[in-house]
């Protein structure tokens, strides 16, 4: 008896058959067309931004009144802005801040939210006071905080990724906090705690384990809806300072000539719409390869 009890909470008899099953279905998943699309156009995508100094490219930041407003050329495959600036040079590099952007409200966003649902899930009386003040951070629209954080610290990526980050790492503490409280009932866990598991070892051999398959999925989704938001802020002029080439730079300051050179906003906006799209198409793969019920389907 002590021997099945034992094998229930360590999870040594069932882990190798639930572990195979996800991962499976994983592979089977992302060997798909549309996700392997996906996946070679957001590696072409990072590795043109991790190699843009090695591209041979004009500097994204160079003046030339003489070549202003320019359109297709061996020289400027892009064109150039109203300040003779390269466009796909500025393209290019503004992949990097966009990137950057994405991926660093990603990570500010699940390590605390994955900290505190796992504290309001699992210790009931700070359930009530985390959970409320999510509430209210929740409540504060992230533009309304950029503008603030703006007015005060001035523009700068630490601002727009704070400005992005603060009102998204609610969200994961909710989410976090719903699978802990589904987990708690688990055979497995229940048996761990009527043997005396200390709490620190619970939580990450039994329950951290199992948030990380969801919590993945909703990075992907943090990581794609930050970069639209960077893009929308910078467009107001609340993002990133005019002197950085994002890509809601990059279209701001093309809104303003639409008419004549409408590629100064449909490139940087195609490029913006191509990762955002690979990044969603990525999660939701990942989404139903992790999730049982829908890796029965694929």
């Amino acid at each position: 008896m002590s021997t099945s009890i034992h094998s229930i909470a360590g999870g040594a008899g069932v882990a190798p058959a639930i572990r195979k099953r996800p991962r499976s279905a994983l592979v089977r998943t992302l060997s798909t067309w549309p996700v392997m699309t996906a996946l070679t156009l957001l590696a072409i995508i990072v590795l043109a931004a991790i190699s843009a100094n090695l591209l041979g490219l004009a500097d994204p930041m160079a003046i030339n009144p003489m070549q202003r407003l320019k359109g297709f050329s061996a020289e400027h495959w892009f064109g150039t802005d109203a300040y003779g600036r390269d466009v796909l040079s500025r393209v290019v590099h503004g992949a990097r801040i966009s990137l950057m952007i994405g991926a660093g409200t990603a990570v500010a966003a699940l390590i605390p939210g994955l900290v505190l649902g796992v504290i309001a899930g699992y210790f009931r009386a700070a359930d009530m006071v985390i959970m409320r003040i999510m509430d209210g951070i929740m409540s504060v629209p992230s533009i309304l905080l950029a503008i603030a954080l703006v007015a005060v610290t001035g523009a700068s990526m630490l601002t727009v990724l704070i400005a992005i980050a603060v009102p998204e790492f609610p969200r994961v503490v909710r989410l976090v906090r719903g699978l802990i409280l589904s987990l708690r009932d688990e055979p497995y866990v229940e048996a761990a705690i009527s043997l005396g598991t200390p709490t620190r070892v619970l939580m990450m051999r039994h329950l951290v384990p199992n948030t990380m398959a969801p919590l993945i999925v909703q990075g992907t989704f943090i990581f794609a809806s930050a970069m639209l938001s960077e893009a929308v802020m910078s467009f107001l002029g609340v993002g990133m300072p005019p002197e950085f080439p994002s890509w809601g730079n990059v279209i701001a300051e093309g809104r303003m000539y639409f008419q004549v050179r409408p590629e100064l906003i449909l490139l940087p906006g195609l490029f913006l719409a191509l990762t955002v799209l690979s990044v969603n198409m990525l999660g939701d793969a990942m989404r139903d390869a992790l999730d049982p019920k829908m890796a029965r389907r694929v």
